[in-house]
């Protein structure tokens, strides 16, 4: 089989994508594999690391400010689709699989009008515009909320979970040992995990600053691994110099690369409600609550973590709430052992460990169906 998977972004995109790849490889370890990204963004690094091979479009996203860059916008996709069409002519792949972000919807788009058979991945509890769109000529919408009819045809909705990457699990007792050692943490002090996504959030980080002026009240007995994000490690590093009594007890960080170390020595964690962190987290098992970026198309962060909120899975306090009340959430929830395994067994129950191996189970259903297909027209014509 030859399979396209497009999209990209962030790692909320990209690790599903490759952990989707890795399925596809163990399920025939022959099957050929491109990747389609947008230049520029972080796909172009990650997917290479990875071992596979990747394109890049000259897409981008549309500015929510007034930007020139927006009237750019319509060439870029029309430069994208006709690469899109190139690459697929070039390529001849079997299936054309889209996980989001900017590349998915002029590949997707062109695979379709090439009769290609597409899978679309929707992580979101709200699915946004693009995926709308393509879904309506989509073989298969693979979804991890129920209840997504309401964007697609039914019958071609299957619900199989997020994917995440193949380190995260529930964790062991020697994996916590192993990141008190890595992180330089007290084993008998309670921790806190903020993560504001991979390339980081003002308002978390905001948050956190602003309890650290305040003399970290509530903070006793607590120690904090902080993932600032690239964008603000410099601010951050700046900020963490001119208060040096937390250094011992806060770790701060541009980018986390042992998530699963960080994972397994958290007792609480903050995070944004991107899918693919709350896949990660229902794997995981972990305590969380949610900031929902309002950043996001369709507020669908918080449609995202509602669906944990409601079940008794997770906690929530908006984007506009968190720099007066979330760390006195944090620190008040992190210390009562009750709530915190309450909302760790129900956030269990929502994990989906076999999403990428059920993606890629449909991925060779619709290879095998088409190949069924031509060999039944083969057989008519001879």
């Amino acid at each position: 089989m030859r399979a396209i998977i497009s999209g990209g972004g962030t790692g909320g995109h990209i690790f599903p994508a490759i952990a989707i790849a890795t399925a596809l490889k163990e399920k025939d370890p022959g099957c050929e594999i491109l990747f389609v990204g947008a230049q520029g963004r972080m796909e172009m690094e990650k997917i290479p690391a990875a071992g596979y091979r990747i394109i890049g479009l000259p897409v981008a996203g549309l500015k929510r400010s007034l930007s020139l860059s927006n009237l750019k916008l319509p060439f870029k996709i029309a430069k994208s689709v006709r690469m899109a069409k190139s690459i697929i002519k070039e390529f001849k792949p079997d299936v054309a699989i889209g996980v989001g972000g900017y590349a998915s919807a002029p590949l997707l788009w062109a695979a379709q009008r090439l009769s290609i058979p597409t899978l679309i991945q929707e992580q979101n509890s709200y699915a946004g515009l693009t995926n709308k769109i393509i879904g309506k000529k989509a073989d298969r919408i693979c979804v991890a909320y129920p209840g997504m009819e309401r964007f697609f045809p039914k019958d071609r909705i299957t619900v199989t979970g997020n994917p995440v990457r193949s380190s995260i699990h529930r964790p062991t007792e020697d994996e916590r040992r192993e990141a008190l050692s890595y992180y330089s943490l007290e084993p008998l002090t309670k921790t806190v995990f903020i993560v504001g996504g991979s390339l980081g959030s003002a308002t978390l980080n905001n948050s956190v600053k602003s309890w650290i002026e305040s003399g970290c009240p509530g903070g006793e007995g607590i120690q904090l691994i902080w993932q600032c994000g690239k964008y603000y490690i410099n601010d951050i590093d700046a900020f963490m110099g001119s208060h040096p009594e937390c250094k011992a007890r806060i770790k701060h960080f541009a980018f986390i690369d042992r998530m699963d170390l960080a994972y397994a020595v958290a007792d609480l964690i903050i995070s944004r409600a991107g899918a693919s962190t709350i896949s990660e987290l229902c794997i995981a098992g972990k305590a969380v609550i949610f900031v929902p970026s309002p950043n996001v198309t369709e507020d669908h962060q918080t449609h995202n973590a509602m669906a944990l909120v409601n079940a008794g899975a997770g906690k929530i306090i908006t984007d506009a709430e968190a720099p007066a009340g979330l760390m006195k959430l944090a620190t008040g929830l992190v210390k009562d052992d009750t709530q915190i395994k309450h909302l760790e067994g129900n956030i269990l129950k929502l994990a989906r460990p076999s999403a990428a191996e059920d993606i890629a189970g449909e991925v060779f259903s619709l290879y095998n169906r088409t190949k069924d297909n031509k060999r039944h027209c083969n057989a008519k014509q001879r």
